[in-house]
């Protein structure tokens, strides 16, 4: 199974501390109609870890109904449990996922071996396709590449959302890896990185930016995995002002605030994450202007 494409992390849109299944019903449709490969709801972006049991059963319930048979349904079901991951990934099984998002345990920081051992436990206990997700600024820990091939092994890991921002590190990936014929996709985590690791042979992008530009990145994704290098980059270098402005401050505030600027469903964000300063958001309206979003 080879993922590719444009995978929209989405926000999790409420209203006060309501989740506005109503706003992301519409989010949804529009990834949809602007063409992304996939949705992936109850990530970072998605604010996962403020998400009750019941409330992400209903968004996972939500999604799938609104993408089955249109595009595939990516749901973050990882935990720094591997117990509790094992669950919540049958669990999104169950209710239609078609792909997980599994996180590296996060807090209690296990070595190499114990990191493979969580993710060899969720493939033996579960028949779904599976996403390494490896982000070390949220979790304390990088996956090694050895590591990485070792989970490249296991039959239900098909690949890996990259948000090392070790772009070296992504090339070895990529080189031990994908260029020896394993069936493995590497995606990106961070919007900025995605034309660098789509011309070293990776496969396409998680984005959060494509929350309020989806037809944008799939174009520029497109056009890279088409060899049509210089269409990507300029569409990349029309882009980076909002990939940089997505992360002025802790994702998924700045894109949340710009979704709300721009008449989206998104409201605010769940404590501990608070809401956009001042300063920040005058600095993001600056660049919606320029880019003719407002």
């Amino acid at each position: 199974m080879t993922i590719s494409g444009v995978y929209t992390a989405l926000v999790t849109p409420f209203t006060k501390d309501d989740i506005d299944f109503e706003g992301m019903r519409k989010n949804i449709r529009f990834q949809i109609d602007q063409g992304v490969s996939g949705i992936l709801p109850l990530g970072t972006t998605g604010e996962s870890p403020t998400i009750t049991h019941e409330e992400k059963d209903n968004i996972i319930k939500l999604a799938v109904e609104e993408a089955r048979g249109k595009v595939q349904v990516m749901v973050g079901t990882g935990s720094n449990a591997t117990n509790a991951t094992i669950r919540y990934t049958e669990t999104a099984r169950e209710l239609g996922a078609d792909i997980v998002l599994i996180v590296t345990p996060y807090y209690n920081k296990p070595t190499q071996e114990g990191i493979f051992q969580h993710f060899k436990a969720v493939n033996d206990a579960v028949d779904i396709p599976i996403i390494v997700y490896n982000i070390q600024g949220r979790t304390g820990i990088n996956i090694s590449t050895e590591t990485m091939r070792r989970l490249s092994e296991l039959s239900n890991v098909v690949g890996v959302k990259e948000a090392s921002g070790n772009i070296i590190q992504i090339g070895d990936v990529i080189g031990t890896i994908v260029n020896t014929g394993t069936k493995f996709s590497v995606l990106s985590g961070d919007d900025g990185l995605t034309l660098p690791l789509l011309s070293l042979g990776g496969h396409g992008v998680i984005s959060v930016v494509s929350n309020l530009l989806p037809a944008r990145v799939v174009a520029m994704v497109q056009a890279a995995l088409n060899n049509d290098f210089k269409t990507a980059a300029k569409i990349h270098f029309e882009l980076l002002p909002l990939f940089k402005g997505a992360f002025i401050e802790t994702n998924p505030i700045p894109i949340k605030a710009a979704m709300n600027i721009c008449g989206m469903a998104a409201g605010g964000c769940r404590l501990p994450i608070t809401p956009i300063s001042k300063a920040s958001e005058i600095q993001l309206k600056t660049i919606l202007k320029q880019m003719k979003l407002i």
